[in-house]
């Protein structure tokens, strides 16, 4: 592609901003963390920087959908779909294009489609990792205010009594899944990234213990 890499990062950020249906957990600031976690990432596998990892990044979410829509698992495929022919618009070739649309389509929980690429696996993790840490606190409690979800059990927070919900408590989602991220990095250098910040999510739930004069749960 004759294009800089800077003006290949405008460019779709343009096409996220233009075309993307963003919420607050899936808007142009999340894909520009995504990059910053995939370019990470990518130095600590050996991956030279890649024009087809920067346009997965910017149009993973393209296409986003509550999390309570029942049509959610396809978003990454809607996401995909939308994103070829903005791809074909910028150069991309066949090959690339369809290798930006498998990690776009991949890098989804809900869709639970394996990752064939090394491109893909970096897209997965560096998106995960969004999830956790301060950010991942954030974005966890922002998508559950949009659902109307309370932050937590009043009597049992931490299900001690009760089986976990987490379409109904924010805090319940940590054990249901984001807690168990960490161990399902597909590279090494995502893995370390994640268990890192998975610190700050136990870190959070001890505070929010001893606020509440509970024991922290042993997640």
């Amino acid at each position: 592609m004759a294009q800089s890499a800077e003006a290949l990062r405008q460019a779709l950020r343009n096409a996220l901003r233009d075309g993307g249906s963003m919420d607050a957990a899936h808007d142009l600031a999340h894909a520009d963390r995504v990059w910053l976690n995939a370019r990470i990432i990518a130095r600590g596998e050996g991956v030279a920087r890649c024009d087809q990892l920067m346009a997965a990044c910017y149009l993973h979410d393209l296409v986003t959908l509550p999390k309570n829509d029942p049509a959610r698992h396809r978003a990454s495929y809607l996401s995909a779909k939308a994103a070829r022919p903005l791809l074909t618009r910028l150069g991309f070739s066949t090959g690339e294009t369809d290798e930006v649309c498998h990690a776009i389509e991949a890098h989804s929980f809900s869709a639970d489609i394996p990752c064939d690429t090394l491109l893909a696996k970096v897209v997965q993790d560096a998106d995960r990792i969004e999830s956790l840490g301060a950010i991942g606190l954030a974005r966890c409690f922002a998508v559950s205010g949009v659902l109307g979800r309370p932050l937590f059990h009043g009597e049992d927070p931490f299900g001690e009594t009760r089986e976990l919900d987490d379409t109904a408590y924010a805090v319940d989602h940590f054990r249901l899944k984001l807690l168990s991220l960490p161990d399902q990095m597909k590279t090494e250098t995502g893995r370390g990234l994640a268990r890192s910040r998975a610190e700050v999510l136990r870190r959070f739930l001890m505070d929010l213990a001893g606020e509440l004069g509970q024991t922290a749960p042993n997640w």
